[in-house]
């Protein structure tokens, strides 16, 4: 005789509620014109705070590619030139934080805001940062997988050797093509998962899962226009490496700022 109470959950020890998932919202071109607008809106509102955190990621540049000349690792300086903006969405919380208080009307000073960077040790967005550090690990170490497979046979003892190597040999070319590929797809893969992961981490009481899978929901539902959005990233991070990393100072920040008003626009808050 089966007892009534079989299978039965104990007081106290009720299954916890899966956690609702926020909406995702359709997104167009004209979202992405009102997200510039509204990042560069804040860039000028605190111009100072926000050029700070351009020029810190600008400095750390400029301080890892002279670290690899001083090691004598030449080849790594472009890959890594190149890899480097994979980690900015982790480097802009401060970014995300100053367009959150901007947005509420609320005032705010140097202490608050890298409080906040500071307490996001404790949450969720310190397993986004390694995510991000590890996908530029893998995008470094394949770089050096595939130079070692077609330039083998090629030698440099210099940065201008290197580039001669890369760029006006047929082995260089090959590298050059496989490299770019692999690349894209990496950066389309961190792309997609952290494109408003990042600050809705900052936003929400939420897991960097349920951020990951949202970011995700939000490339895949509107994947034209975040392609425009990964497109205009790329391009206005690449152009701003050119000048000794120092356009970052102003590109990074409005990017920032940017990005938070493009996530408020994809992703509304779980209906309770």
């Amino acid at each position: 005789m089966t007892s009534k109470t079989a299978g039965s959950t104990p007081p106290g020890k009720l299954t916890p509620q899966p956690q609702a998932m926020p909406k995702v919202n359709k997104v167009t071109a004209d979202d992405i014109t009102a997200s510039l607008k509204a990042g560069y809106s804040d860039f000028l509102a605190r111009p100072l705070m926000s050029g700070f955190f351009g020029l810190f990621y600008a400095v750390f540049g400029i301080l890892f590619v002279w670290i690899l000349v001083w090691l004598g690792k030449i080849w790594m300086i472009i890959p890594a030139a190149i890899g480097f903006p994979l980690v900015a969405p982790f480097a802009a919380a401060g970014l995300y934080e100053m367009s959150r208080r901007l947005q509420k009307g609320e005032s705010f000073g140097w202490f608050e805001i890298l409080t906040v960077m500071a307490n996001q040790r404790k949450r969720e967005m310190g397993w986004m940062a390694f995510v991000t550090l590890f996908i530029f690990w893998v995008w470094m170490y394949q770089v050096r997988l595939w130079l070692a497979i077609t330039l083998q046979d090629v030698s440099f003892s210099g940065f201008d050797g290197f580039l001669n190597a890369v760029f006006f040999t047929t082995q260089g070319w090959i590298f050059l093509a496989i490299g770019t590929c692999v690349g894209a797809f990496l950066s389309a893969v961190l792309f997609t998962v952290t494109v408003v992961a990042m600050p809705m981490l900052l936003d929400q009481e939420t897991n960097f899962v349920s951020a990951m899978l949202t970011s995700i929901r939000v490339v895949t539902e509107n994947p034209v226009v975040m392609l425009v959005w990964a497109a205009i990233i790329s391009v206005t991070v690449l152009l701003s490496l050119v000048p000794a990393f120092l356009g970052l100072i102003f590109t990074l920040p409005i990017l920032g700022h940017t990005t938070w008003h493009l996530y408020k626009r994809a992703v509304s808050p779980a209906e309770e």
